[in-house]
């Protein structure tokens, strides 16, 4: 039976307009570009695509897509095109707003953009050759974090899944309450001159040095969708990214704790600088993402609800990930760094951890402990594992950092919850500086154009969670 979404008012269904459904697109679907109007009059660009041939009684079971900040729906309908057109899906892609051919300013995944995409939904369920009740959402960062408010918001998709994105935008941002400034800058960026929302006028360099942060919380706050995680029951993929320092493995392990239905976690190649998507098996991924949309959006019994609910691909990818029935096993291994030497905002601290006796795979968020002494105004602490492979080869496994205070203290430093291979006699070192820019870091955390004062490292200790068993190289 349809839902009551078929009797919405004539002036919303006619808002969204499709045009050109008439040429063939591909193998079994066509595809109509058009525009939806939102109720603020902002226009939003849109794709549509739908199988060849009579629909079924109650319409094709339908997936709206989301793409990436500072993408398009251009993005969104190739991987559309790869994976699910012609599968007997009618897809329906768009342009955020502040994006691509859409009007309107980037408010961040904010109460605005979750309304368009409540009525992107209501629209695309309203159409007579889509089944209202079999609608599942995909989303890519920026698109997967509205995907994940929408949902804990009400809008009743069937299923939904994310990929690299997150749950808990201020920690995955701002951890320990300091900025990964290079990233947040670098997503700044990304958002075309003058199409950002005023609200974010105050992020600047003093956001960067740690003042501000109450109001950017209540901001992120707003568009995280964590906290309601625990009453979402819908199906939930997450493909999250082995090594992604936006958004970090704690960002989907943390929803798949809290989650009370069915749900389904795998970990892979791609994501975020450094990772890259697509990845290596990001074929394997899609097939597994359209598999889930087959088991709850079409009614498929294919098993893949009742495999083991963690995948882990290796790195590099072998055609085969390893599964788990929960988050894999792990263990702590402790490496210490003893010295003491002092340096002012410029300087580096570098301490050999010794090597790798066989090969570790880090699984998780390592930690280093360090005794300190700050005097003046030492900007902040930040800390870099790195392992250089015994061809040479430098990685940095993690990274993280705390804001500075003078005085004495022993500061605990969590660095990004990741998966990195590290060969057997690797040898592991851990750097402490001010920022990344003179490390193997890079622009992870930007130097500071403000700020002196010194710092003197005393002894140092790095507790890595470890697989108990390897699966990579």
């Amino acid at each position: 039976m349809r839902r009551l979404l078929l009797l919405l008012p004539v002036a919303l269904i006619a808002a969204a307009s499709w045009t050109g459904a008439s040429a063939p697109a591909g193998p079994g679907y066509t595809k109509a570009d058009g525009t939806q109007t939102m109720d603020d009059g902002v226009v939003l660009a849109t794709t549509l695509y739908l199988p060849d041939g009579q629909p079924p009684a109650q319409g094709w079971p339908g997936i709206v897509m989301l793409h990436g900040l500072g993408a398009s729906r251009q993005d969104t309908n190739t991987w559309a095109e790869q994976y699910f057109a012609g599968h007997g899906y009618a897809i329906l892609t768009y342009d955020a707003r502040g994006h691509g051919q859409s009007g309107g300013l980037v408010g961040i995944a904010g109460p605005r953009e979750i309304a368009d995409l409540r009525a992107v939904f209501q629209a695309f369920a309203a159409r007579p050759d889509v089944d209202d009740a079999h609608i599942g959402a995909w989303g890519i960062s920026y698109g997967g974090g509205q995907i994940w408010d929408a949902a804990v918001d009400g809008v009743p998709f069937a299923a939904i899944e994310t990929v690299e994105t997150w749950t808990d935008l201020y920690s995955a941002l701002f951890p320990q309450n300091l900025a990964k400034s290079g990233v947040v800058g670098g997503f700044l960026n990304e958002i075309a001159p003058g199409k950002l929302d005023p609200a974010y006028a105050f992020v600047g360099p003093d956001v960067f040095a740690g003042t501000g942060l109450p109001q950017l919380r209540a901001l992120a706050a707003q568009r995280s969708s964590l906290a309601k995680l625990g009453q979402l029951k819908i199906p939930v993929l997450m493909l999250q990214g082995r090594r992604d320092f936006a958004f970090g493995l704690e960002q989907a392990e943390q929803a798949f704790a809290k989650l009370p239905g069915p749900k389904r976690l795998y970990i892979g190649d791609h994501g975020h600088p450094p990772s890259t998507f697509p990845a290596a098996d990001t074929p394997y991924a899609m097939t597994e993402a359209r598999l889930w949309f087959d088991r709850f959006l079409r009614g498929e019994q294919n098993g893949i609800d009742e495999r083991p609910p963690v995948e882990v691909a290796p790195d590099p990818w072998r055609g085969k990930a390893v599964s788990y029935a929960g988050l894999p096993p792990t263990r702590n291994d402790e490496y210490a760094a003893p010295g003491r030497k002092t340096i002012g905002k410029e300087g580096v601290v570098v301490r050999a951890l010794g090597t790798a006796k066989t090969a570790l795979e880090e699984f998780g968020a390592p930690l280093a402990t360090v005794r300190v002494t700050v005097t003046g105004p030492f900007p902040r602490i930040v800390a870099v594992l790195t392992a250089v492979e015994p061809g040479g080869k430098q990685v940095v496994v993690s990274s993280g950092g705390v804001p500075a205070a003078p005085g004495t203290r022993t500061v605990r430093i969590r660095m990004i919850d990741d998966a990195t291979f590290v060969p057997a006699r690797s040898k592991l070192t851990l750097t402490i500086a001010s920022n990344t820019q003179k490390t193997a870091a890079g622009l992870l955390y930007l130097d500071l154009p403000k700020g002196g004062g010194k710092l003197t490292v005393r002894d140092a200790t790095v507790t890595m969670p470890i697989l108990l068993k390897p699966i990579s190289r």
